[in-house]
């Protein structure tokens, strides 16, 4: 009697050290499920954000070349007389020359693969005529942002 005893106590504290069953799995799949996808969007703003600084870095280096460039000649540059790639070292961003003439130029960053989900600065522009520069930005080619929104992406 008393091996059954200690038999079915044996089987029964087995069952019991088994792990999680399967419902309680899901459950705790699904409630994890539902708290990342609450908290994704609160971070990916300043994560955008962050990354467009790439974007910035890269408008005001080549703002930097064009002028290196007007110094030695009558004229700004293309983007393949500066020698400098179309994308961003992480290709967040494509870049472009624009326009380019004896009196100024018009260099633009658009935003690419992940970056793509900034919306409302996925184009910044930065346009050069004589002493005066313009930082410009918006969702597409077609639309710019009021003077709110273009502080913001530009970060001033």
């Amino acid at each position: 009697m008393k091996t059954t005893k200690t038999a079915t106590l044996r089987a029964a504290h087995r069952h019991a050290a088994a792990g999680f069953t399967l419902i309680e799995t899901l459950a705790a799949t699904a409630i994890v499920g539902v708290l990342a996808s609450i908290a994704y969007p609160s971070f990916e703003g300043p994560i955008l954000k962050a990354r467009r600084t790439e974007g910035l870095t890269a408008l005001m280096t080549l703002q930097m070349a064009e002028e290196r460039w007007r110094s030695n000649n009558r004229r700004y540059a293309t983007l393949d007389e500066l020698g400098s790639p179309a994308t961003t070292s992480t290709r967040l961003y494509a870049l472009q020359v624009v326009s380019a003439d004896e009196n100024g130029y018009e260099l633009r960053a658009t935003a690419a693969g992940a970056q793509a989900r900034d919306r409302a600065c996925r184009r910044l522009t930065l346009s050069v005529s004589g002493a005066n520069a313009v930082q410009a930005s918006g969702p597409d080619a077609t639309t710019t942002n009021d003077a709110a929104a273009n502080r913001r992406c530009w970060g001033l």
